[in-house]
C-alpha cells in the first residue's frame, strides 16, 4: 500500500466530511466525501494510475471502493483510516 499511495500517478482519495479533513488533512488527497462518490464517477474513472480511498477508519473508504469496483473503476484499493496513509506518506 504504501508503494501505491506515494506513486504519483495515484488518485489519493479522502472520502471523509470536509469538516473532518479541516481537522486533518492528508497532503496530496483530494476530498470528495463518499456520499457524493456517484455525482464523480467521471473522476475516478478518469485516474491515470490506482485509486485509493481512505477515510477516518476504513469503512466509508471500504463502502467507496464497493461502489466504484461495481460501477466499473477497476484499480481501486482502501488504504483504510487516514493515520495508516499519514504514516507512510514520502
Amino acid at each position: 500500500m504504501e508503494e501505491l499511495i506515494n506513486n504519483a500517478d495515484t488518485f489519493l482519495v479522502d472520502v471523509r466530511s470536509p469538516a473532518e479533513v479541516a481537522e486533518v488533512a492528508v497532503p496530496g488527497a483530494v476530498n470528495i466525501p463518499l456520499d457524493t462518490v456517484p455525482a464523480n464517477l467521471e473522476k475516478f474513472k478518469e485516474a491515470k494510475g490506482a485509486v485509493v480511498v481512505f477515510c477516518r477508519s476504513g469503512a466509508r473508504s471500504e463502502n467507496a471502493k464497493n461502489w466504484l469496483l461495481q460501477n466499473g473503476v477497476k484499480d481501486v484499493h482502501n488504504a483504510g483510516g487516514y493515520p495508516a496513509v499519514l504514516a507512510v506518506i514520502n
